[in-house]
């Protein structure tokens, strides 16, 4: 039987953070959109869960960062502004580590490069204006006021809510399970049904590299833990005192967040050695040993904020080999697109991720500065 495929002009699969955005400012510019996510909207199994996502301007990963960043402030403002969702809340940010070390140099490089407000506080200083911090004395902190964090969960919801508003179709619990370039754009068959368009995005995190196998090797599924423990003292653990934070240690590298949306103060620890897995076959549930793992973090740096634990949540995201995104449209298939390998700190880049997306669909290329994230570095190294 010879099923009639539903046409659309674009198909975004993978409806998590980058998605949402996605198939919102594609069905903004007038497309007819249709998203596909295999999980709930939203869900637990990425990377798009857990409450919260830092947000910050100051930009270690390279100075190239910030002009992107700015650009996703602005698009989360309208995005609250469009939903009456809030969704950003600012604390400020720190980024602290021993002096030489290069998360301390790379993010004053980035905040001088593009002059951005910020100060230098020593470890003691830190400690003395935010006493949730125990750092060492010697350690060197960027400080910026502007940075905070993202309602991740809040965003995806937000993110959904605009595309429908601009007359988009989003289907959940359906999974793609085969898809094909044809002469008039994509074709993929789901669990549910058949479906065409002209341009296809793929969004689908850990799971790109089952897509599109070229890039496959150039992408790391990596297994995370986020924990959140009950503060010792509470003040001190409270959007209003605490910055989120970026910190390089002798005893360990992490990130956390004041207590937002869910008991406990939240901040994940980078474990020794790279936990590399298959999203389909890792292990849902936080162990014993990885427990211990952040509470030895939160001693060594916030022990007030280190009581009973409250909460262990797994995440996986993707790391690319050089550690920058997977951006853009595949120069060997027409009509699709990607975003993928956003090595653990994307989220904060979603809001604009979503115009990136749509301009190489319309108009097949971007103003924005993505040059180092464009894919065609991938591909032509293979080459």
């Amino acid at each position: 039987m010879n099923i009639t495929p539903d046409r659309y002009d674009a198909i975004v699969v993978g409806v998590g953070g980058m998605g949402s955005a996605t198939v919102y400012r594609l069905a903004e510019r007038g497309l007819d959109v249709l998203g596909i996510e295999r999980f709930d909207v939203p869900h637990t199994h990425g990377s798009s869960h857990g409450s919260t996502r830092i947000v910050r301007l100051t930009q270690p990963e390279d100075p190239s960062y910030v002009p992107l960043a700015r650009a996703a402030y602005d698009n989360w403002a309208e995005l609250e502004r469009q939903t009456g969702r809030t969704l950003i809340t600012r604390t400020g940010s720190i980024h602290a580590s021993a002096p030489e070390a290069e998360l301390f140099t790379d993010a004053r490089q980035s905040v001088e490069t593009h002059g951005i407000e910020h100060e230098i506080l020593t470890g003691a200083t830190v400690n003395e204006r935010f006493p949730g911090y125990d750092l060492p004395s010697e350690y060197r902190a960027v400080y910026q006021p502007d940075g905070g964090f993202v309602d991740c969960e809040q965003a995806v919801i937000a993110h959904v809510e605009a595309a429908h508003e601009a007359g988009a179709t989003v289907r959940a619990r359906e999974r793609v399970l085969d898809w094909r370039e044809t002469r008039n754009g994509v074709r993929l068959k789901t669990d549910k049904g058949v479906y065409e368009a002209d341009d296809v995005v793929f969004t689908t995190g850990a799971w790109t590299g089952d897509i599109l196998p070229e890039i496959a090797h150039e992408l790391t599924p990596v297994r995370r833990i986020m924990a959140w423990f009950q503060p010792k003292k509470p003040d001190w653990f409270q959007p209003e005192t605490l910055p989120v934070f970026s910190l390089a240690g002798e005893r360990g590298n992490g990130y956390g967040f004041p207590v937002h949306d869910v008991p406990g103060f939240k901040f994940g620890r980078e474990p020794a050695l790279p936990n590399a897995v298959d999203p389909d076959e890792m292990p849902p549930e936080p162990t014993a040993a990885e427990e211990e793992l952040h509470r030895e973090f939160a001693d060594a740096y916030f022990p007030d904020g280190g009581g009973p634990t409250l909460r262990l949540r797994t995440c996986v995201y993707t790391a690319s080999t050089d550690g920058h995104f997977v951006l853009g449209s595949h120069p060997n298939r027409d009509g699709v697109h990607v975003a993928a390998g956003f090595t653990g700190h994307g989220f904060k880049f979603t809001a604009v991720i979503g115009d990136v997306l749509a301009d190489f669909v319309v108009n097949g290329t971007t103003d924005h500065t993505v040059e180092l994230h464009r894919i065609e570095r991938l591909l032509n190294a293979n080459e």
